[in-house]
């Protein structure tokens, strides 16, 4: 799964202009984007998105003005390691993609298939872009072979339960990871803007709040509040969803007199399991900018499927 927040914005932003669409449609090797990443190009030059983190994106910028200029044409690129002795366009981390660079037009990749990608993506649900590789031709029908499928699925999110200080650094980490995060916690004198600028917040009872979001396979709950009263109805509220991923903090010995809590609701061990308890990576942190860290860095390998 690609990240291609930014570049569907953009295009969204950019609705109308002439514009180009560069898509990563194969990797060999340690490839630095993987495959299914955007670059969109508009044509004053301004451009989103990534397809190598840098390696070959000038060429790319090149490519795409083409097209712009002839929105009947596209064109599939292919780099590999480069020659630096050469200055040749390449990849210096040794691994090779294939480019496939569209007009953002009915002949290419329609301007509508952002609204589409845009309302299934508000609500909540994944959506397949099909593209004919021998015509360039992009549409939500599955296409022939040989055919590309681009999976879209909902923005990531983050559900924090407790307004503590591990929560502050981790809706920071959050936020730079391109995360949208909410902060839940029915304590007002805990839940303001000002300990969490920027931050959208929520005083409702966290079961409530959570239950209300519907968290899907796109969605983290952290619970850091250390209070039974508030913690455990949301820990409950995130195991009656198909949560994504589920994390406590606190040690093994309360993790252990939780589960018994929970068990006593009714939660299955199955999905007693599904929590990651303690929260987080085991990196030996210290303070809550680390261990707010190691719960990031959990969330993502789960988000990933790598836990």
């Amino acid at each position: 799964m690609a990240d291609n927040d930014a570049v569907i914005a953009a295009a969204l932003a950019w609705k109308g202009a002439p514009l180009a669409l560069a898509t990563v449609v194969s990797t060999w090797g340690s490839a630095p984007r993987p495959r299914g990443s955007h670059m969109i190009v508009h044509q004053d030059g301004r451009f989103e998105g990534s397809v190598s983190g840098g390696c070959v994106e000038n060429d790319i910028l090149t490519t795409a003005a083409e097209v712009i200029d002839n929105q009947l044409s596209w064109r599939a690129k292919t780099y590999g390691v480069a020659d630096a002795d050469a200055w040749e366009v390449g990849l210096p981390c040794g691994g090779e993609i294939s480019v496939m660079v569209q007009p953002v037009a009915p002949t290419g990749f329609d301007a509508s298939l952002f609204d589409r990608i845009a309302e299934a993506r508000d609500r909540g649900e994944a959506i397949t872009v099909y593209t004919d590789l021998d015509t360039g031709q992009s549409g939500l029908d599955s296409a022939p072979l040989p055919g590309f499928a681009n999976r879209y699925d909902p923005p990531r999110r983050l559900l924090i339960v407790g307004a503590v200080q591990i929560a502050q650094s981790l809706a920071g980490l959050a936020r730079e990871l391109g995360i949208a995060t909410t902060v839940i916690d029915p304590r007002a004198r805990f839940l303001t803007e000002e300990r969490f600028p920027g931050v959208a917040l929520d005083d409702r009872w966290p079961d409530e709040a959570v239950a209300a979001f519907k968290p899907g396979p796109s969605t983290a709950v952290v619970t850091l509040s250390h209070d039974t009263k508030i913690d455990d109805p949301a820990l409950e509220a995130a195991l009656a969803a198909s949560t994504g991923y589920v994390a406590a903090l606190g040690s093994r010995r309360s993790h252990a007199a939780r589960r018994e809590r929970l068990t006593a609701a009714g939660v299955s061990d199955a999905d007693l399991d599904r929590i990651d308890a303690p929260a987080g990576l085991d990196i030996g942190a210290i303070g809550p900018a680390e261990i707010a860290l190691s719960i990031a860095a959990a969330m993502v390998a789960h988000f990933h499927d790598r836990a």
